[in-house]
């Protein structure tokens, strides 16, 4: 009975403190379901579209100021929350093609501000000061690219100070010495976690402020922090969060930042398989929102900087949008009187995205062609029964892949010099555009069953 009564009297503590009332990973999900007021996928929003966030943030009496302009005289603006003594200090989108981050520092600031009664918020707001910029980069941000208008990248700009946006960011950092900075990123969508194939949906990494990689007590504590997220993402995502590269760049804001006295943590977010740009912007949100109350609520310091170094490290160059395995390639090309013979391989196929004229545009290119085993596909389909040929041209690295494929019991009735191929010999299976049609004929490849096919000599 005693016990009963000291674990109650313990929750009850606690519970007043504000402590134990802290939203938990699976709740701050469902809560970013139900309030999330960005509607708009990150990568379609433009510089009117945040003007429209903010005055919506305005309308909820957030603090949102104008601290700076663009090369192109955009306003770039300033939030804030809270009145504590810890100082954090966000900023996002300095890469104008990199968004995800923007869109979930809106949903935060609402956030906080809309449940400023629950205990937890209430503790964020009485201990950390936050302010965010959430578009370093407007006018990269309205023409969707990674530079501003001078072509220079801004977070390499940290030394020599080039561009208006890097000055401001510098100056906004050097007025408010905070102790805490989060430098916000999208990486590519075939970013690997080490060695395993998978794709790396969130990246962390504590920086260094030097070349040796000093763990001061600055990044030890963000090493907790990013621990803290790790434990907050690891239900949605495990498997896919990987460590950045820490490698020190002199030229680089985050590292620099790190040098002049505010520790940072960059965050990269990747691309998952199965989930889209929103489902994202809900990861941002969940790890930013884990980090602030971690840290109001006093449980960094309790939480283990060993889950942030046994992440793996990032690895580029591994994963493909689509491996086509042991393709019989009919590759048509055709040189003096030389002819390829058709061949057993692999073909990898990448998509790349663009945007023109406010429109998204995808291509699917070829860029590999042989033994593909070390690598991975985000999707994979075994062709072992198949001719592949494109639809035009020759089948070679960097083409188009408008890919055909032909089951081999139909090869005698093929002829492959025809100029019009797909029309005077409709293929069973098609790959344009990154779409397919007759899909189904092919069979899913497994990686596992093709290595222990190769075990037992088959």
């Amino acid at each position: 009975m005693k016990r009963l009564m000291l674990t109650f009297s313990l929750f009850l503590i606690l519970s007043l403190a504000g402590i134990a009332q802290a939203q938990t990973p699976p709740e701050l999900f469902r809560d970013w379901q139900q309030q999330h007021i960005t509607n708009i996928d990150p990568s379609r929003v433009r510089y009117a579209d945040l003007k429209r966030y903010l005055e919506r943030l305005r309308a909820e009496r957030i603090k949102v100021d104008e601290v700076g302009r663009s090369l192109a005289g955009r306003a770039i603006y300033q939030m804030e929350f809270g009145k504590g003594p810890l100082k954090v200090f966000m900023w996002s989108q300095m890469h104008g093609d990199e968004p995800t981050a923007t869109s979930a520092l809106i949903d935060l600031f609402s956030y906080l501000q809309r449940n400023r009664d629950a205990p937890w918020v209430s503790a964020i707001e009485k201990k950390i000061t936050l302010r965010a910029i959430p578009m370093l980069n407007p006018d990269g941000a309205e023409i969707y690219q990674r530079r501003n208008l001078q072509f220079i990248d801004i977070n390499r700009d940290a030394r020599a100070l080039s561009t208006p946006e890097g000055r401001l960011l510098k100056k906004l950092r050097d007025e408010w010495s905070p102790d805490i900075g989060f430098n916000l990123h999208n990486q590519g969508s075939r970013t690997a976690v080490g060695e395993s194939g998978l794709q790396a949906a969130i990246s962390l990494l504590a920086v260094s402020s030097d070349v040796f990689g000093s763990d001061s007590p600055g990044r030890i504590r963000n090493k907790k922090i990013c621990a803290v997220i790790v434990e907050a993402l690891s239900p949605f995502i495990y498997g896919h969060i990987g460590r950045y590269d820490d490698s020190f760049n002199p030229r680089a804001f985050g590292d620099m930042i790190s040098q002049w006295g505010t520790p940072v943590i960059l965050i990269e977010t990747g691309a998952l398989r199965g989930k889209n740009e929103m489902d994202l912007v809900q990861l941002n949100f969940i790890a930013f929102a884990s980090a602030l109350s971690a840290l109001a609520g006093g449980r960094v310091e309790e939480a283990n900087p060993a889950l942030y170094d046994a992440l793996r490290t990032n690895t580029g160059d591994t994963i493909f949008n689509l491996i086509v395995r042991h393709a019989t390639v009919v590759n048509r090309l055709q040189m003096a009187q030389a002819q390829v013979s058709p061949f057993n391989a692999d073909i990898a196929v990448n998509q790349e995205t663009n945007w023109n004229k406010g429109k998204q545009e995808r291509r699917a290119i070829i860029q590999d062609i042989g033994d593909l085993s070390i690598f991975y596909g985000l999707e994979e389909v075994e062709a072992a029964g198949y001719y592949v040929t494109v639809a035009d041209g020759v089948l070679r690295p960097g083409a188009e892949a408008v890919l055909l494929f032909y089951k081999k019991e139909r090869a005698s009735q093929i002829d492959w010099t025809v100029p019009d191929l797909e029309t005077s010999f409709p293929p069973d299976a098609v790959y344009r555009d990154g779409e397919w049609s007759g899909k189904s004929k092919l069979v899913k490849y497994s990686r596992a069953l093709f290595q222990r096919r190769i075990k037992i000599g088959l």
